[in-house]
């Protein structure tokens, strides 16, 4: 691997900074603590910022040299609701709250990058640190526009970075168009007629609607879409009645949609609305219907990837690159970023869990698990890999001979 020799030799403070955060996890939009360490140490280096955008997100600005191009290089903050069961000393020092999907390590990663920019300079532009709050389920990167990023401060493309558990240590990958899903769900409500259990005739039954809405739907993923293009539909929660001889007067499904592209996104819900009125109508209930969209499709750029994609070959090797990472159908608010400016979300190989201190749970090192935690064998990868990317796209003018 092609790392950074004095990232290398920094590597121990980030982990210290990487448990510190993982120890006190804040959740979206509360992110307070995290930004005023981030804050701290980009003081600390030197490096001039800006804080509050998207309420509690944080951009650092590195300049050098007098080019106008500027790449932007994002890290999420925010941690999940959820508690943790790993007993090691960094575990989180909050109940109900952890970092289990890594964004400690994200936040360390791109400090340690930060750090070595901030001290070298080897590039001639701009780079700005955007440390974002509440990717998860918040919209923060959509926030952060609203509040005028890509106004204040304007780049040439924007790149992301995400640990992926299973995906060998180390292994750096990405593929060009829809790398994660969109994210979207919905809400129905069926109103039918309650009644006795024991004289069905004399009520309207919600139960049996909502079955039936439930099987008509999955036509839509097999009949009403090309078997070439991707969904996902999965009815995640039913809801109904009280009583063993009671029939409710209403029953409520929820879920989510999953999809590659907005087109089978319009023609999901479309379809999906469709079938639950008319098959409400069809029993002589109402139904109501709400679909919400979350995240869109994160769709990488072409020119982009293929860059990134050279700059992972440069640091870590080819055998270690997988310039076709298959597609997830997870979700991830960079894609907002994307819709706005050119760019490449990256994924980095977490491993598989034997890196996990003694003291972690029983449960798999996979994300949104109580027992993961990150691997802090890769801050110096992503640092490294960040300072190659940024060197690569804002390369310092070659001097002529002769000239001073």
């Amino acid at each position: 691997m092609k790392l950074i020799d004095p990232i290398i030799a920094f590597q121990s403070e980030l982990q210290q900074i990487r448990r510190d955060l993982h120890a006190h996890p804040e959740l979206c939009y509360e992110e307070e603590r995290t930004a005023d360490v981030v804050c701290a140490k980009l003081t600390e280096w030197g490096i001039p910022f800006e804080r509050g955008l998207g309420k509690t997100g944080v951009v650092g600005i590195i300049r050098n040299g007098t080019s106008e191009r500027a790449i932007g290089l994002r890290a999420d903050m925010d941690a999940l609701p959820m508690q943790e069961i790993n007993t090691f000393a960094h575990a989180s020092k909050h109940p109900g709250k952890m970092h289990a999907c890594g964004h400690d390590g994200h936040t360390a990663m791109l400090l340690g990058a930060a750090h070595h920019l901030a001290r070298h300079r080897n590039f001639d532009g701009t780079v700005y640190l955007v440390f974002q709050p509440a990717e998860e389920g918040g919209a923060g990167a959509r926030e952060m526009i609203k509040d005028g990023l890509f106004e204040r401060f304007p780049m040439d493309a924007i790149y992301g970075m995400h640990n992926w558990p299973g995906m060998a240590q180390g292994e750096l990958g990405a593929c060009e168009g829809p790398m994660m899903a969109s994210s979207n769900e919905f809400h129905v409500t069926v109103r039918g007629k309650g009644a006795h259990a024991a004289q069905p005739h004399k009520g309207i039954d919600p139960i049996m609607i909502a079955v039936q809405i439930a099987q008509a739907w999955q036509t839509i993923v097999t009949r009403n879409k090309s078997p070439l293009d991707t969904a996902v539909l999965s009815i995640t929660q039913i809801h109904a009645g009280s009583a063993t001889n009671v029939i409710p007067d209403d029953a409520k499904l929820v879920g989510t949609v999953r999809t590659f592209t907005t087109e089978v996104l319009d023609m999901v819900e479309r379809r999906m609305q469709a079938l639950a009125q008319g098959i409400a109508a069809a029993f002589d209930a109402q139904v109501e219907f709400t679909f919400r969209r979350n995240y869109p499709p994160l769709v990488n750029h072409a020119k982009e990837t293929r860059f990134a994609l050279g700059v992972m070959q440069s640091v870590v090797g080819e055998s270690m690159v997988d310039a076709n990472v298959e597609p997830t159908m997870g979700a991830e608010d960079f894609a907002f970023f994307l819709q706005e400016k050119p760019g490449c979300y990256i994924f980095i190989g977490n491993g598989e869990g034997d890196h996990r201190d003694g003291g972690h749970g029983l449960g798999p090192c996979v994300l949104h698990n109580a027992s993961y935690d990150f691997n802090d064998r890769l801050l110096p990868i992503g640092a490294s890999f960040w300072v190659h990317l940024a060197e690569a796209a804002l390369p310092q003018a070659l001097r002529q001979p002769g000239t001073a």
